[in-house]
């Protein structure tokens, strides 16, 4: 595999997302395990099977030919373990860069080498496994001594999910290939390759809700009201301490508070495997991240929900649109969870203010259903990825119907208009 050879330079922060992720990164660290003892390759085996047999053919029938191939094959043999057999002085990481991607974006692996020693490092090699490929070579340039040099391959991520990568081998070969010396470096890294996104304009929405009644500007919290407990941290408003509970459970113990007047984005995604054809599945979960990361990156309540249940998005009620991407990146199609299914965690919920139901267009919907759903909150879309004319079904909520991602931008802007 032809890798990216760069000279060694410091790394500085740089101001966007993905600079700040990579100073998240989780190198590997350099081994502790041992360099193995040298292994000859299967083509040294093969040479050295070819010169005891030729050392014995020339040696029993006195043939000089055959006895000198028979020692120049177990010689190159010898050769090789040599020069595989010291053990180099050398410090190996891989780093990931960027730690989370979205799909079809480019993630690279960094192979980073350092000389220890007082000899130049030659004939070094890294193999990876990535996404279960067994071996990924990267071949590494002479390493001169007290010299750092780094290498870079792609990663794969043409696919959504977690992307396992390593545990790197440090290989170093002989010239002939008769012969090598392998050193395991550090643990398995993951790549979180997300779904695909594109900007969208938050749908306006105009109801908001209270739980403890009407509030007012003199109001202590403002729109502020209880949503739950957690444990006190360094910073936390010692006025917002639950005296009861901290006494009860021995640990303080402060009230989370949520702000009622944002409008809460619901994004229900039908992971039911038959509603949808060959690849569309992939566009409705594309859809839905960008639903929810258009209102989470404005700062507003977002719920995921499946068919099988509700998604954790962290304990703050504003998750961020890195939780979101992260939840989202792990769904998928199943034949048990349908959409009746995600529709009956749905009613089990309070209402809330714009309700975003995305689904395949392989089976009627439920018209009767959803249009119940239409009574609890205020603004209600269903968005329909590659509908077949079968499947069409009249509903009293707007439909959009996209078959790509990017079909998508220019009808939910013509919705947001209404």
């Amino acid at each position: 595999m032809t890798s990216v050879r760069e000279s060694a330079r410091p790394r500085t922060p740089a101001d966007d997302e993905n600079a700040e992720a990579g100073a998240r990164l989780r190198s590997v660290r350099p081994a502790a395990v041992g360099l193995s003892s040298s292994r000859l390759t299967p083509s040294g085996r093969a040479v050295l099977g070819t010169g005891v047999v030729a050392c014995a053919v020339g040696w029993g029938l006195g043939y000089a030919e055959a006895l000198a191939l028979g020692v120049a094959a177990l010689a190159a043999v010898a050769f090789a373990l040599v020069w595989t057999h010291p053990t180099p002085s050398v410090r190996a990481r891989r780093e990931i860069v960027p730690i989370r991607v979205a799909r079809d974006e480019t993630a690279q692996g960094v192979v980073v080498l350092h000389n220890t020693g007082t000899r130049t490092l030659r004939g070094m090699r890294a193999e990876d496994r990535v996404a279960g490929v067994p071996v990924f070579p990267v071949d590494l340039p002479p390493v001169p001594p007290g010299a750092e040099v780094r290498a870079r391959y792609r990663l794969p991520t043409d696919q959504r999910g977690s992307v396992e990568v390593g545990p790197m081998l440090l290989v170093r070969g002989d010239p002939l290939g008769l012969a090598r010396r392998v050193r395991e470096c550090g643990s398995a890294e993951t790549l979180l390759v997300r779904p695909r996104t594109v900007p969208l304009p938050v749908l306006p929405a105009g109801r908001t809700h209270h739980l403890e009644g009407p509030t007012s500007d003199t109001a202590e919290d403002g729109t502020l009201t209880f949503h739950s407990l957690r444990e006190y941290v360094l910073g936390d408003d010692m006025r917002r301490v639950h005296w009861r509970s901290s006494a009860r459970t021995g640990r303080l113990m402060v009230r989370r508070m949520i702000d009622v007047s944002l409008p809460t984005t619901t994004v229900v995604l039908d992971t039911g495997q038959d509603a949808y054809r060959d690849g569309a599945f992939e566009t409705a979960v594309d859809v839905a991240a960008s639903v929810a990361e258009a209102a989470a990156r404005s700062h507003f309540p977002v719920r995921l929900l499946t068919g099988g249940g509700l998604l954790p998005l962290g304990d703050g009620h504003d998750p961020g649109a890195d939780h979101v991407l992260d939840r989202l990146s792990l769904v998928s199609a199943e034949s048990r969870h349908t959409l009746s299914d995600a529709l009956d965690v749905l009613e089990r919920l309070r209402e809330g203010d714009t309700l975003v139901v995305v689904t395949g267009g392989e089976l009627p919907l439920p018209g009767e259903r959803l249009g119940r759903m239409r009574g609890r909150f205020d603004r209600m879309l269903v968005v329909r990825v590659g509908v077949s004319a079968a499947a069409t079904t009249a509903l009293g909520v707007p439909q959009l119907t996209v078959d790509l991602l990017d079909d998508l931008v220019p009808a939910w802007r013509r919705e947001a208009m209404r």
